[in-house]
């Protein structure tokens, strides 16, 4: 496959800066796969499309506060700092990414908050990754604490605005659990409690996966031969019970929807031969490229994405590349909102 065969231009205008009043009441798209039929729905319609066993499996991890803007050393600079993840089990060193990059060199302080927290650079990672050791004392959810009452939302640059208050809530699905993402599973964030609780009334299994997704999804792909793109490697995880229920609905025949891109991949990555889904943890960067590699997944929720983006790339192999470009430009007809706080489409 191509990136060429994914060129979208997206007006700027359609990229959505905040989210719907309501959860449940932003537009839904959906697109019926083997007929080509699409039609244009409010989200909370979503239940219209299940029958009783069938199964909706959401990515239930948490945004952590991950965005600590500090002050360098010396020169009083500031700095931007996203938190990764951590690298240490007996130390408080983690990835990151920093703002502006380039006059942060290794061996340099920086403060944040009211000085509540001073870390120092230890390595140059990428051309904006840098590795931070924080001196601090204290155990892990000591630092923790810290960071979730100094930080903010790192709510993607590509909004253009600061993160407000309103950020803490709605970028952040209402069933999060598992702390440890600084990427809300986006297209998760369209459901309401009063959506899932309708959806189990009419007996449809919900069930949860874990996927901590990479701040990477958001850049833009430069390679043209996407068979030689590699993608970061994420934890995932998935529990006993959900890996029973998905089993259950395979043998059964019943619909597997995943909630996000995020969702279908961790759901594939525990999938063995043949078609039987193993609990576990691991590692993954299964990145599927056709929908013969969606071996257990049926039906797919999935926001609106941003041109020459693997959620881009992954949704297409998921509906089929011509019927999801009619779809996108449709969208952009008909004033769809794109990208984190965007509208949604469910292909089926």
């Amino acid at each position: 496959m191509k990136l060429s065969q994914f060129s979208i231009e997206v007006p700027e205008k359609l990229i959505a800066s905040y989210p719907c009043e309501n959860r449940d009441e932003s537009r839904l798209m959906v697109l019926h796969r083997a007929t080509g039929k699409i039609e244009h729905k409010c989200f909370k319609d979503i239940i219209d499309y299940f029958q009783q066993g069938d199964v909706i499996a959401l990515n239930d991890t948490k945004v952590f506060n991950a965005l600590l803007l500090g002050t360098k050393e010396k020169t009083n600079a500031k700095v931007e700092v996203t938190l990764l993840r951590k690298l240490s089990e007996t130390q408080h060193i983690w990835d990151t990414l920093v703002e502006p990059a380039r006059k942060i060199r290794i061996g340099n302080r920086i403060y944040f908050g009211n000085e509540e927290l001073v870390a120092e650079v230890l390595d140059n990672t990428t051309s904006r990754g840098r590795t931070l050791n924080f001196l601090f004392n204290g155990t892990d959810e000591e630092l923790l604490s810290i960071i979730d009452n100094i930080g903010h939302v790192p709510i993607p640059s590509i909004i253009k605005r600061k993160p407000e208050i309103l950020d803490r809530q709605r970028y952040q699905t209402v069933y999060a659990q598992k702390q440890g993402a600084t990427v809300a599973p986006y297209a998760g964030l369209h459901f309401s409690h009063q959506l899932l609780k309708r959806l189990e009334l009419k007996g449809i299994d919900i069930t949860q996966a874990t996927l901590f997704i990479s701040i990477n999804l958001f850049n833009v792909i430069e390679m043209e031969d996407l068979s030689k793109c590699k993608t970061d490697s994420e934890f995932c995880s998935l529990e006993e019970n959900t890996a029973q229920l998905l089993n259950n609905a395979v043998e059964n025949g019943k619909q597997i929807c995943a909630v996000g891109v995020s969702t279908a991949r961790a759901l594939e990555s525990f999938v063995s031969f043949p078609k039987k889904v193993k609990s576990g943890e691991k590692w993954t960067n299964f990145s599927p490229l056709s929908k013969q590699q969606f071996k257990i997944c049926t039906s797919l929720v999935t926001n609106f994405h941003l041109q020459k983006t693997s959620p881009l790339v992954h949704a297409f192999a998921f509906g089929g590349q011509e019927l999801m470009l009619e779809a996108y430009h449709i969208a952009i007809k008909e004033k769809y909102k794109f990208f984190v706080y965007g509208d949604s489409m469910l292909i089926i």
